[in-house]
């Protein structure tokens, strides 16, 4: 693609950056046969070709309108056009960049402003989330049932294990995940502790910065991500072996830490030091003897969120572990499409978003499963939402399975 950037861009790191990825782009459109806005709204400028002349654009100096922004904002960051695109376009980069011109050149309202950092805050502050989740839940029986199935149900943590160990790992603090589904980090303790692995919480640090991100709050990010290195240096000079997390998305953001923090000479050979760390749970699983692992067989479907499958580059690995333990995947298609959830893209694009979760539970539900598990909070706080079959991280079943 050729391009003629404006002259305030060109010689900056991000018209550089952008520069690159437009030029890789050779129109193809082969991304738009699997782009989950595409594919709902059938309209070029909701599938990546269509944002990148728009991103394009806005780089070349042209006018930035409403109409601009309309279409970045319904993208959902999947990535699932990263995956299938020939040429190795960094589609989600120039997305980032893209937003964040358009953010500076064309300020949205002070009451969209406001939302977002509203949302920002209370996502952001573990205690804010966990008072406004339990008000929420102690309401849950009253309230009107569409407004009922966006309040999840309310779920306890299992005991953490505290068996010492000569192999630590450690995890990440985080935020909402702590407040809907504190057993998972738990279960994922339990498991490896099976399996003489001692999981530490981390001390310290918190949101991963992803939230920051998505809402173009950049400098907020990187203060997160750098307060979760500072929370895992100590044990990571100590020795500590892995950075297990166990929200995919999260994972994907801290493996991103190095581009995030590059222009930060503080801080940069930490960040490259922490991504290598930074384990899916399934990828210390996967490097571990399974045969201690085994379950009473279970149907279950099994939904990867993009952050696994596009983001981490994952795909099929869960997938494979759960059949090795012992389950019994049952059959669904189109699994390359995201859920809808992606952060807070339900609470910005609701109608679209419940478009694609129904979409992906028709998908997940055609083999008669008897339950769905996923890998990342937003997905399963989201499915849980449209369907009555219980949902729940897959680390969570396969701790149940072993009995613990």
């Amino acid at each position: 693609m050729q391009t003629s950037l404006a002259a305030d861009i060109k010689d900056t790191p991000q018209g550089r950056q952008a520069d690159l990825i437009l030029r890789s782009c050779v129109h193809c459109g082969f991304c738009t046969a699997t782009c989950p806005t595409y594919q709902e709204l059938n309209d070029e400028r909701d599938g990546p070709r269509g944002r990148i002349y728009l991103i394009k654009q806005v780089l070349e100096g042209k006018p930035v309108g409403e109409t601009t922004r309309q279409h970045l904002d319904r993208c959902l960051s999947c990535r699932s056009c990263e995956t299938t695109c020939p040429s190795g376009v960094h589609y989600a980069r120039l997305l980032d960049i893209g937003r964040e011109i358009v953010e500076e050149r064309l300020p949205r309202s002070s009451g969209q402003r406001f939302m977002r950092r509203v949302l920002r805050i209370a996502l952001r502050t573990p205690w804010l989330f966990r008072t406004g989740l339990a008000v929420g839940q102690g309401l849950r029986g009253i309230l009107p049932g569409s407004l009922r199935a966006q309040v999840p149900v309310k779920r306890r943590r299992g005991d953490w294990p505290t068996s010492p160990h000569s192999r630590t790992m450690l995890t990440l603090a985080g935020c909402v995940q702590n407040g809907l589904a504190p057993d998972i980090d738990a279960a994922a303790a339990r498991v490896l502790d099976r399996l003489g692995i001692r999981l530490k919480p981390a001390s310290g640090g918190g949101c991963c910065g992803l939230l920051s991100h998505h809402l173009t709050a950049t400098q907020e990010a990187r203060a997160d991500a750098r307060a979760n290195i500072d929370a895992w240096w100590p044990d990571v000079q100590a020795g500590a072996e892995a950075i297990v997390i166990t929200a995919s998305a999260c994972g994907a953001m801290v493996k991103d830490y190095p581009q995030l923090l590059a222009d930060d000479p503080d801080y940069r050979e930490k960040a490259i030091t922490v991504a290598k760390l930074a384990k899916d749970i399934s990828e210390v699983l996967s490097k571990e003897d399974l045969s201690l692992l085994r379950v009473r067989q279970k149907r279950i479907a099994f939904h990867s969120p993009c952050s696994l499958q596009h983001g981490q580059k994952l795909g099929g690995q869960v997938e494979r572990l759960l059949q090795q333990v012992g389950f019994q995947l049952t059959a669904t298609s189109e699994n390359h499409l995201c859920c809808g959830s992606a952060g807070t893209y339900s609470i910005f694009q609701p109608t679209l978003s419940q478009r694609l979760r129904q979409r992906k539970l028709d998908a997940l539900n055609g083999d008669s499963p008897q339950a769905i598990a996923t890998a990342n909070i937003g997905c399963l706080v989201h499915l849980q939402g449209g369907t009555e079959l219980p949902v729940k991280h897959w680390v969570e079943w396969l701790d149940a399975g072993l009995g613990s």
